[in-house]
């Protein structure tokens, strides 16, 4: 097992290779090949989740920046999105007669010290909005030991303080995450979540065929590969409902986020269950291998906010049938006036 520094330090290199040869590359969200770039997504986590953190984050900066005509990234640029906004102190903007200043305290900073450039979120006199930084700066330092986890560690994903940091508005005032391509980045994040899913689960596979599978552990494999097969079907079938309504003039992008990462989450959940019930304490014993797998799937669905998510799940399918019902009622209303 690689040692943190020198995790950080692989991670780092492979995804600067990726960027740099031009094989970093995703069709954009709505562009009529979604499907395409979940595949792509949840390539990249089943050969690695830390390395999927960073490219993932590359990806959707440029999809972003399309969405809302920011600056194009360069060659060999390297781009992250940093936009956590947890309780506590943040980040704050500041307008001066020379342009923006950032300053303050930005989370959970992927690539803090790989990425030349990252989309940042803070807080204005205006509100809330996104601004593209260069992570070079003076002012922009990674916050020593603000990334202890043991799984995602070739992410490198520290706490980043800024100070009077020179910064560029990318669209207006809470534009980042109203614009569609928002919600359809969410879906983005779920398809790297599974596709790390599916590299715990080759352990399970490898295993059954070394030897002929006892009914139990035939029984967790087949269970994990229902699991994943429903869970890669909805993948696709969101990317063809965004495709058909890239501008979510149905509304349904906030709902279908919400879908799909939640079964994304709960399917990873319980692939990680099945496959440590199957194999035992060996594997993550004495494959270094898969106990990484299991240790960044474990940290990365944590990005889902669980419960809360599901709360919002709920109450808006509750609010979409009380419209649905007024709907009906007025229409009914309507044709008995017109008798």
């Amino acid at each position: 097992m690689l040692d943190p520094a020198t995790l950080r330090e692989d991670v780092a290199a492979r995804f600067t290779a990726l960027v740099e040869s031009g094989a970093l590359v995703a069709p954009l969200p709505g562009s009529g090949r979604t499907g395409e770039r979940f595949r792509a997504l949840s390539d990249l986590g089943r050969a690695d989740l830390s390395l999927a953190r960073l490219g993932e984050g590359h990806l959707d900066a440029v999809a972003i920046l399309h969405e809302l005509d920011g600056p194009r990234p360069g060659p060999g640029e390297r781009w992250g999105v940093w936009a956590a906004q947890p309780p506590g102190p943040g980040l704050s903007a500041e307008r001066r007669p020379e342009g923006w200043r950032l300053s303050g305290l930005k989370p959970y900073c992927s690539g803090a010290r790989v990425c030349t450039h990252a989309l940042v979120t803070a807080d204005s006199d205006e509100g809330r909005r996104l601004f593209a930084v260069r992570v070079a700066e003076p002012g922009v330092s990674p916050v020593p030991g603000s990334w202890q986890a043991v799984g995602m560690a070739g992410s490198d994903t520290p706490d980043v303080t800024f100070s009077d940091v020179p910064a560029t508005p990318v669209g207006e005032v809470g534009q980042y995450v109203e614009r569609p391509g928002f919600q359809h980045g969410g879906i983005g994040v779920a398809a790297c979540w599974l596709g790390g899913a599916r590299a715990v689960a080759d352990t399970l596979l490898a295993s059954a065929r070394k030897r002929t599978p006892d009914a139990h552990t035939a029984a967790h494999l087949g269970a994990v590969d229902v699991l994943l097969g429903a869970a890669e079907t909805v993948l696709a079938q969101a990317g063809d409902d965004i495709d058909a309504d890239p501008l979510d003039a149905l509304g349904d992008a906030r709902v279908r986020s919400l879908r799909v990462r939640a079964l994304a989450e709960q399917v990873c959940t319980d692939v990680l269950g099945h496959v440590g019930r199957a194999t035992g304490a060996g594997p993550l014993c004495h494959d270094a291998r898969h106990a990484r797998n299991v240790a960044d799937l474990t940290v990365y669905i944590r990005q889902h906010h669980a419960e809360r998510n599901l709360a919002e799940l709920g109450q808006l399918l509750a609010e979409r049938e009380d419209a649905d019902r007024d709907e009906t009622d007025r229409d009914g209303t309507d044709r008995e006036a017109g008798r």
